[in-house]
C-alpha cells in the first residue's frame, strides 16, 4: 500500500495507530478473534518498538471484510483464499491501469512527433 495522507490531517491510512483494545471496539470484533485472525494469516497489523499491535484504518477495513464473510459462514481458510484473491486481483488492476496509461501517453507522444520517413 501506499503512504498517503488521509483527510484532514490524519495519518496514512496503512499507518498503524490504534491499539488492539480500539481496534477491536471500532470493529466489533473481540480482542481473541483478532488474534486468531493474525494467526491464521488474515491480517498483520504493525507493531510498534515494543512489539505491540498496531491497527490501520486498512486493518480495520480488512476486518470488516473478515466479518461479512465470517457471517456468510466461509471458513478461515477460505477467507484467507478469498482475501488473498481479492488482492491479488487489486494489484493486476493497479498494474493494468498503470500499463493502460502508460500506453495511452505514448501514443500520444507518437502523434505528435513527425515521421522521418513520411515527412519531405
Amino acid at each position: 500500500m501506499v503512504d498517503r495522507p488521509g483527510g484532514n490531517g490524519s495519518p496514512p491510512t496503512d499507518r498503524g495507530v490504534y491499539g488492539i483494545s480500539v481496534a477491536s471496539e471500532l470493529s466489533g470484533i473481540p480482542v481473541q478473534s483478532l488474534r486468531l485472525y493474525e494467526r491464521h494469516g488474515l491480517l498483520a497489523p504493525a507493531r510498534s518498538e515494543g512489539g505491540t499491535r498496531r491497527y490501520s484504518v486498512d486493518d480495520l477495513a480488512r476486518l470488516e471484510r473478515i466479518s461479512a464473510l465470517v457471517e456468510a459462514g466461509v471458513n478461515l481458510a477460505g477467507i484467507a483464499r478469498i482475501l488473498n484473491l481479492e488482492d491479488d486481483n487489486a494489484a493486476l488492476a493497479a498494474a493494468n491501469s498503470y500499463l493502460r496509461s502508460t500506453n495511452r501517453s505514448l501514443r500520444n507522444k507518437a502523434k505528435k512527433k513527425p515521421n522521418p520517413e513520411t515527412s519531405d
